[in-house]
């Protein structure tokens, strides 16, 4: 017998066709308790009313003519029924429910995932998922953040009765976040980390951008999200009170020289802004001519001749090299500075060189320059690539590693996956203890995998969730939580 939370929503829609059922409850029909299944059934129903029940709840004929012929007992399909009479004509009828006999999923098996884990995921992931931004408001008053606390307000609809916001923050709930009514329109406070976030009103059931944001996006059904940045840190720059215009560019937004506007008060040009976490170079374009920051005394070689000013956000990391002491200049070039040759420069210690450098939450690869020459970093064993291409390869606050077993004598064991383009020859596992390993850093949701050893590709044994692919091989499947 097979139990669906769906018969019982059917079951209810029903109803009204049934002539005699007006009384009838589902949560009186049928109940799970203490590891066995109940009905409540009752003797007078008629023979309609006994094939209704038969075709909702999925019961064998055999079974319920055992149960009207007044049995107590009853074998189906190696299924023992009881049946305890209430009173002169209810009867109750239940077994104990077996545990379900767990198979390898199949190829064309459906894995159903919470809805609210899914939009968990994808809103975490959209907080990250830009390297800077900055809001455009028409009005001041209509969002403030200070100290990890946004504050939402929407002017005027005095005539709503009902307004919530919805957005990636609370997984789009309808009615997680109501918006309380002010002298002069709607407000709500919450409490949201540095970021972006996409977001509507919902005014009476109607859903609605906010009118005073001008930053939108498509919302994928024909209309649009507003969206905002919640800041984490505001440029500066003092002295220049007479100057009609100045421009903040740098790495996070490639240089633009038109985009990013500073605004004057009081003798100062600012530009509150949200930027991802790592190390940002930039300079302030005063009336187009390029400036450093006067105020921060970190600057770094641009690699043309010049110096950027530097700013980090998040934590440092200590990269080292030991040895060299005849080396004139050590260099660190990655990926998280555009593989630059000429600004990372290291710094001599008596063991050898360093450099303090801060990055955000991510995979980076890397590789020292000695005195002109390329090469990986002897003390890290994670790499990417091969020969000329071979580089370092830093997780840095990994969430995720990937392992293989019962493959010790393999000569090489790699990963490939969606989180990778499916590139093989990019994530060379490590072999530590007879197993294979590669931690990464991934944002939450979906990813397909694949392991490929020794150029064979197989599924992850240790990995039971897979799905099937265009080549009828599969994919193991991996789900990284918020």
């Amino acid at each position: 017998m097979k139990i669906h939370r769906k018969y019982f929503l059917v079951l209810v829609f029903f109803l009204p066709v049934f002539a005699g059922w007006s009384q009838f409850d589902p949560n009186t029909i049928c109940r799970v308790e203490n590891g066995k299944i109940y009905f409540k059934i009752d003797l007078k129903w008629t023979s309609v009313q006994k094939k209704e029940l038969t075709r909702l709840f999925d019961l064998d004929s055999v079974l319920l003519a055992g149960v009207f012929s007044g049995k107590t007992e009853i074998s189906v399909k190696d299924a023992n029924w009881v049946v305890v009479k209430l009173n002169d004509h209810l009867v109750e009828l239940s077994k104990v429910i077996k545990p379900m006999q767990v198979r390898p999923p199949a190829a064309h098996d459906v894995f159903m995932v919470d809805d609210r884990w899914m939009k968990a995921a994808a809103g975490e992931a959209e907080r990250e998922s830009v390297d800077y931004g900055v809001n455009r408001f028409t009005r001041f008053s209509v969002f403030l953040y200070r100290d990890g606390v946004a504050r939402f307000f929407l002017p005027g609809h005095k005539e709503a009765k009902h307004v919530f916001l919805s957005g990636s923050f609370n997984s789009w709930s309808t009615e997680q976040t109501p918006v309380h009514a002010c002298d002069s329109g709607w407000v709500v406070t919450l409490k949201l980390r540095p970021g972006k976030y996409s977001y509507k009103y919902i005014l009476d059931g109607t859903w609605s951008q906010d009118p005073f944001n001008k930053l939108r996006e498509d919302d994928t059904n024909g209309g649009y999200n507003s969206v905002l940045y919640c800041y984490n840190h505001i440029f500066r720059l003092q002295g220049y009170g007479s100057a009609h215009q100045v421009i903040l560019a740098g790495s996070f937004n490639n240089w633009n020289e038109k985009e990013l506007k500073m605004v004057l008060i009081k003798g100062t040009w600012l530009l509150p802004m949200y930027l991802r976490e790592g190390t940002h170079a930039y300079k302030f374009i005063v009336d187009k001519v390029w400036t450093t920051d006067p105020d921060n005394k970190l600057k770094r070689p641009d690699g043309a001749g010049n110096f950027n000013s530097v700013i980090g956000i998040g934590d440092s990391i200590l990269f080292r090299l030991e040895g060299f002491p005849d080396a004139k200049n050590i260099v660190l070039a990655g990926s998280f500075n555009a593989w630059n040759t000429g600004e990372l420069f290291m710094e001599r210690v008596p063991d050898g060189w360093q450099l303090y450098y801060m990055l955000g939450p991510g995979n980076y690869e890397y590789k020292f320059i000695v005195d002109g020459k390329w090469m990986t970093d002897p003390a890290n064993p994670n790499t990417t690539g091969s020969g000329e291409t071979q580089n370092s390869f830093l997780a840095l606050k990994s969430n995720y590693v990937f392992r293989l077993d019962k493959y010790p004598d393999a000569k090489q064991v790699s990963v490939a996956g969606s989180f990778n383009d499916w590139n093989a020859d990019n994530f060379i596992m490590v072999k530590k203890g007879g197993r294979w390993i590669f931690p990464v850093f991934l944002k939450p949701g979906k990813y397909t995998y694949k392991f490929r050893v020794d150029g064979k590709w197989i599924l992850d044994p240790g990995n039971e969730l897979w799905e099937n692919n265009e080549y009828g091989t599969g994919n193991s499947v991996l789900w990284i939580e918020p």
